[in-house]
């Protein structure tokens, strides 16, 4: 499925009907009183999180949303019927801006989260609202008042435990491949990934945690160089990253420089995100070489009071102790979180 992560539409609430002039006009009441009844109310629309939703591509092909206006008073005192709402469904991790003035309007994270984008206009009064008793028979009632109309952009972050970050081909698809039941594509050219991937990997008994596979980040990121800040907005919500680094020789890359870049890309963007709790899984230890310089790394990110793991995506070494660890890492996050946000 193509992932979108943007989109922009046009939402419109129901317009109020408008209220009733009329009188009663029955056989034995030849000049019966005023029975104007109110207009409906205008529908309301509605955005609702769902976490049956995986990406904004509905929105690319329609992007106007219009609720239903309400019915018009009758006599009789009859009210006009309400105008149908509408309810937009968005998936899970979608932020909602005015797309004026950029304000964030609403950050639905949890399944079933709703919330009204646009208020349906009132229904105007009928003309036996306005009896009073020095008026008797007024000939005049309200118009419905224009429902809420707006422009939203909609962004789209992904929901995960933890983001795999780190240059492209280090092997990221890879390992969520062999970690969860992901099954991203792979292909040896720049920037392999071109759209997040979520994965669930286990650990333990009956634990799990969500995983997201984080397209390749390159120095100059941050600045938007090589779809960078459309990749940086989907870590902001991970608790913890495992920074995987190639420290092999096919890429001509200094593991250690690599480390630091992305790092300083990371604080560029939201110092937040570099307060973040790391692991570095040194990949590709199957490569002789590539063993032979991980004694001088294992020592510098030890010296740097990091949690490191030698791993290799492809063979599958090292995996099992990573997800572990990660996945305890996990469990503590999320408890913390819990506690602080218990009232």
């Amino acid at each position: 499925m193509k992932f979108i992560d943007e989109a922009k539409i046009y939402t419109k609430a129901g317009d109020g009907g408008r209220g009733c002039v009329s009188f009663r006009r029955e056989k034995y009441i030849p000049k019966g009183g005023p029975d104007g009844g109110d207009g409906g109310k205008g529908g309301d629309v509605w955005l609702i999180a769902d976490n049956g939703l995986t990406s904004l591509l509905d929105f690319k092909y329609k992007k106007h949303y219009a609720a239903g206006r309400g019915d018009h008073g009758q006599g009789s005192n009859c009210t006009g019927k309400d105008g149908e709402e509408i309810i937009i469904r968005v998936p899970v991790g979608t932020v909602m801006k005015d797309a004026e003035t950029g304000e964030i309007i609403a950050d639905l994270t949890v399944d079933g989260q709703r919330i009204t984008i646009a208020k349906g206009g009132r229904g105007g009064k009928g003309n036996t609202f306005f009896v009073s008793s020095t008026y008797q028979a007024p000939k005049f009632a309200q118009p419905g008042e224009k429902g809420e109309e707006r422009w939203l952009n909609l962004e789209l972050k992904l929901l995960a435990d933890v983001g795999i970050i780190g240059f492209p081909n280090a092997g990221k698809s890879t390992l969520i491949s062999h970690i969860s039941a992901a099954k991203p594509k792979i292909a040896e050219y720049p920037f392999t990934t071109l759209q997040p991937h979520l994965g669930v990997v286990k650990f333990g008994e009956h634990k799990d945690f969500i995983v997201a596979d984080i397209p390749g980040l390159i120095e100059g990121a941050h600045t938007g160089k090589g779809l960078g800040i459309k990749f940086l907005k989907h870590i902001e919500r991970t608790s913890l990253f495992i920074h995987l680094i190639d420290i092999s020789f096919q890429t001509e890359r200094d593991p250690k420089r690599d480390f630091e870049i992305i790092n300083r890309e990371l604080n560029a963007w939201n110092p937040d995100m570099a307060k973040k709790p790391q692991v570095v899984a040194l990949n590709k230890v199957d490569i002789t070489e590539a063993r032979e310089r991980l004694p001088m790394l294992l020592k510098f990110f030890k010296a740097k009071d990091m949690a490191v793991f030698p791993i290799s995506a492809a063979t599958g070494e090292g995996l099992n102790k990573l997800v572990n660890y990660v996945g305890r890492e996990v469990a503590r996050l999320r408890e913390k979180r819990r506690r602080h946000d218990k009232p």
